[in-house]
């Protein structure tokens, strides 16, 4: 009488645990730039009611505002129309570093690879004088320039181009 095999091999089980941890070493680092990504984008969200604040107060002033060590970051906070720098669960501060310039600092729950670093948007005008938001290192548009006082603002985040949304690319 013939006995019938039931269950798996020992190679075919083996087989199995391969396949599994190939596609878990190109998922997990996938994964993880997903996630650097989305908290690199919360800055960005936490940047758009500052980018409000101040083109108001270049309509209104037809400047943007200053910053200097006299009024410091509360000052800063002031000129812009908002009362308190913007923090969130990777962002440690938006704020207004130089004249107009917005920069994000990621840092309290935020990877490693983006921790301390920052990301900065310059506000350039066109000849209408409407206000294009250039992110990091991003090309400049055409017609574009810095008036109003506005000075570009750092980013050292531009050196991990891998997290950057697409608008933030050279």
């Amino acid at each position: 009488m013939k006995t019938m095999q039931k269950g798996f091999t020992l190679i075919e089980l083996m087989i199995v645990v391969a396949i599994i941890g190939i596609l878990a070493a190109i998922a997990i680092p996938a994964y993880q730039n997903y996630t650097i990504r989305a908290q690199v984008t919360e800055g960005l969200s936490l940047a758009d009611g500052w980018k409000t604040a101040i083109a108001e107060y270049y309509a209104n002033n037809g400047t943007f505002p200053t910053c200097s060590s006299a009024t410091g970051a509360a000052g800063c906070i002031a000129a812009a129309g908002g009362a308190t720098g913007s923090t969130g669960k990777y962002v440690s501060t938006v704020q207004i570093v130089n004249p107009g310039a917005i920069t994000i600092t990621y840092g309290l729950q935020a990877n490693t690879a983006i921790n301390g670093q920052t990301l900065s948007l310059t506000p350039y005008t066109n000849t209408n004088n409407d206000i294009i938001w250039v992110c990091g290192s991003a090309a400049v548009p055409t017609g574009a320039s810095l008036t109003g006082g506005a000075t570009v603002g750092p980013s050292s985040l531009t050196s991990t181009p891998q997290y950057l949304p697409t608008v933030c690319h050279l």
